[in-house]
């Protein structure tokens, strides 16, 4: 019975997104299977490469592949102390997309990728290695090299994309690859020649995994921006009625401006000016909040009293007390505060606190009670 080797799992949410509890425990589990795997195969290669006639060739994609293993087990391991066994609230999972879309430690060696594409770069280290460890120098047939070289001279060409300058670098290792072939089929021994190009075609698949997975997460990163930023700018004409229906009916509203998220501009292109533009969208998205609390405080506090004065007048008349002219005064000036335009809030909440006092209950036997010997 043959196992399946696990697959890099796709990561859940993006950048800035509070995720799901449930996709991210299914991706941390799923994370699990994958780094154990691939450290046991790497530990297999690592094995392999040493057994190799020579070794050498092998020590620095070995160490590339174990060191970005490291770095994404180091990431993986603050994401798991931040899930702390499920007990995450928003905030807690917000920074956890953080952990997984945000890059890693450059000063680490991580080449300021992603968790996710870090990943990506794992798998095709691990893959190299798995090619060029099965088709050695010493023993491998040559025809057999060239296959696996033209194979990963087509990968490396479906990553390039639109780019001019990574297509005639490719276009060059083609030339080579060409060449060789020529030289094999004439009996020439290409050993040397062959294992430089088999590296040199390695680090550029490596080279263009990254590029075009910045490129990916770059573009992804960009709509999310766009998103943000058009959904922020739908508020503005909220908060301007609001905060026009505040001044409107409130004595001293606040004196706030609503921000203007179209000053902003478009999202840039370049990955330093996204991630600024990015932050500044959050903050906005806060100045936003803070000035829809601001103007709907005063608002929902007089729609409260309102209530609040109904049902203390409903319980004066249950208890009589609105027989009283005392409680009659003061319920007709705190209904008046209430109900005024602008509203003085201040005001009427301490004419509903007085209104309040004035109708609970008397005590039993004390003003009702008469003087012993009246007639």
């Amino acid at each position: 019975m043959t196992t399946t080797r696990p697959e890099a799992p796709d990561a859940p949410g993006r950048l800035g997104q509070a995720i799901p509890a449930e996709e991210l425990l299914a991706y941390l589990a799923a994370l699990d299977a994958w780094l154990r795997d691939r450290r046991a195969e790497l530990d297999r290669l690592d094995a392999a490469g040493r057994a190799s006639t020579a070794p050498d060739q092998h020590t620095s994609d070995l160490v590339l592949a174990l060191s970005m293993w490291q770095l994404i087990r180091t990431r993986v391991d603050e994401l798991v102390r931040t899930w702390d066994s499920g007990r995450v609230g928003e905030v807690e999972r917000e920074r956890m997309s953080r952990l997984i879309w945000g890059r890693l430690d450059p000063s680490e060696g991580s080449a300021g990728v992603s968790l996710v594409e870090a990943v990506t770069l794992c798998d095709a280290l691990v893959r190299q290695l798995r090619v060029r460890l099965a088709f050695d120098p010493a023993t491998a047939d040559h025809v057999a090299r060239l296959r696996a070289l033209r194979a990963a001279l087509v990968r490396c060409e479906d990553l390039v994309g639109a780019d001019a300058a990574g297509r005639e670098r490719l276009a060059r290792l083609r030339d080579r690859e060409q060449a060789m072939v020529a030289q094999t089929a004439r009996g020439a021994d290409v050993s040397g020649p062959l294992a430089e190009l088999e590296a040199e075609v390695a680090r550029t698949e490596r080279d263009l995994i990254v590029e075009a997975s910045e490129r990916t997460t770059l573009a992804r990163h960009r709509q999310d921006a766009t998103e943000l930023a058009a959904a922020l700018e739908a508020r503005e004409p909220t908060l301007h009625e609001l905060a026009e229906r505040c001044r409107r009916e409130i004595v001293n509203p606040p004196r706030l401006a609503v921000p203007d998220v179209s000053r902003l501009g478009e999202a840039p292109e370049g990955r330093e000016a996204l991630d600024t533009y990015l932050h500044r969208l959050q903050a906005v998205r806060r100045a936003l909040d803070h000035v829809a609390e601001a103007y709907t405080a005063p608002l929902r506090l007089r729609a409260e009293l309102r209530y609040r004065l109904d049902n203390l007048h409903d319980t004066a008349d249950a208890h009589g007390r609105s027989s009283s002219p005392t409680v009659r005064s003061g319920y007709d000036e705190a209904r008046a505060a209430v109900d005024a335009t602008p509203c003085d809030v201040v005001l009427a909440q301490f004419l509903v606190e007085q209104y309040e006092f004035l109708t609970r209950p008397l005590p039993r036997g004390g003003a009702a009670a008469r003087p012993e010997g009246a007639s």
